[in-house]
C-alpha cells in the first residue's frame, strides 16, 4: 500500500513538474490535459522498459531476484494506476455525453 501511495505521489509530482516548467517558461497556454497524460504514459512506458531490462539481466544472472520482484511490482503498480486513470476518464466522458443539452 505504501508503494501505491508512492506511485501516486510520483505521478502527481511528474504532472506538477510539467505544469510548473511550462508556466515558468511562459508557455501557460501549452499546458494541457493531453500533455499531462502524455507524460504519465511516457512514465508508464519507461517503468515497463526498466522492468524488462531487470528481468533480462536476471535471466543472464546479472541481477538479484529481489531487484526483479521490485521492478516488476513497480511496473505493475504503475500500469494499474494508469488503467485506473483511463477508467476514470472514460467514465467522465460517458457522464458528459449523458448530460442533456
Amino acid at each position: 500500500m505504501d508503494n501505491t501511495i508512492g506511485q501516486a505521489a510520483a505521478l502527481y509530482q511528474s504532472a506538477s513538474k510539467i505544469a510548473t516548467d511550462s508556466v515558468s517558461s511562459g508557455n501557460e497556454d501549452k499546458v494541457s490535459f493531453g500533455s499531462l497524460m502524455k507524460a504519465g504514459i511516457e512514465s508508464v512506458v519507461e517503468t515497463q522498459k526498466k522492468s524488462e531490462a531487470v528481468s533480462a539481466a536476471a535471466v543472464t544472472g546479472k541481477a538479484d531476484i529481489t531487484d526483479v520482484v521490485k521492478a516488476v511490482n513497480e511496473a505493475e503498480l504503475t500500469l494499474q494506476t494508469m488503467v485506473a486513470v483511463r477508467d476514470k476518464i472514460i467514465s467522465s466522458y460517458q457522464d458528459i455525453m449523458r448530460m442533456p443539452i
